[in-house]
């Protein structure tokens, strides 16, 4: 697949693979002032850097990628400016999402061979429990970790979208266990995750975490109530 390529060709100057879902992008060119599309219309794109790597290599590979199909179209920045303005694409979806309205986020991992299979079948459940669902998922594919965020149809109205959160949250979480995943990847399990937890993890597990809790802060005086 793309990411193995990347790798294979360029090892650890590949600093950055970031996915990013249509319905992510055109949340961002609608609500954040100009943010303009880098290339034609697709399903998925690829938010990729390169560091230190050689300018002609990474051209080179990138149309070996757009001949063999692994890649349909393609923009390259050639200057900081242009670097700036790819990456805010990626770094405004979040914005751009509160800026459209509720949604229900996950903070998820998955294995990134099983990526695929965790968005297809993750996308194809939602859509048939609840028509109209818009899917906005994007993340660091390349350390399998996916922000997995819903938002409600367009005539959905707010209270029933966010009264759904449970049984959403359950659908998406079990199948990230299912797929020998995490519930909670860059944020940590805080407090909203605290009882949702326990679903997953044994108590063996449980225990282990507190007691590395206790190790490192025994007074409790780092963010009391959290968990690690």
């Amino acid at each position: 697949d793309l990411l193995t390529a990347a790798k294979g060709t360029f090892d650890a100057q590949l600093t950055a693979f970031e996915l990013i879902s249509e319905t992510a992008l055109s949340l961002v060119l609608h609500h954040i002032p100009g943010a303009s599309r880098p290339s034609g219309v697709s399903p998925w794109y690829v938010l990729a850097e390169f560091s230190d790597a050689d300018p002609e290599t990474v051209e080179q590979w990138l149309a070996a990628r757009l001949a063999d199909g692994a890649v349909m179209d393609g923009t390259l920045a050639r200057s900081e400016a242009q670097v700036r303005q790819l990456w805010a694409l990626r770094e405004t979806i979040s914005e751009a999402q509160k800026i459209e309205g509720v949604s229900i986020k996950h903070d998820i991992a998955v294995p990134v061979s099983r990526i695929p299979e965790f968005l297809h079948r993750a996308d194809t459940a939602l859509s048939e429990a609840y028509p109209g669902i818009r899917i906005v998922a994007f993340g660091h594919v390349g350390d399998g970790n996916l922000h997995y965020n819903l938002s409600k149809a367009d005539a959905q109205d707010n209270a029933a979208f966010m009264a759904a959160q449970p049984r959403v949250n359950l659908l998406v979480h079990d199948l990230v266990h299912a797929l020998n995943g995490s519930i909670s990847a860059e944020h940590g399990l805080g407090q909203l995750k605290r009882e949702e937890i326990l679903r997953y993890k044994s108590p063996v597990e449980m225990a282990l975490m507190r007691s590395i809790k206790q190790a490192l802060d025994p007074a409790g005086l780092m963010n009391p109530g959290k968990l690690i």
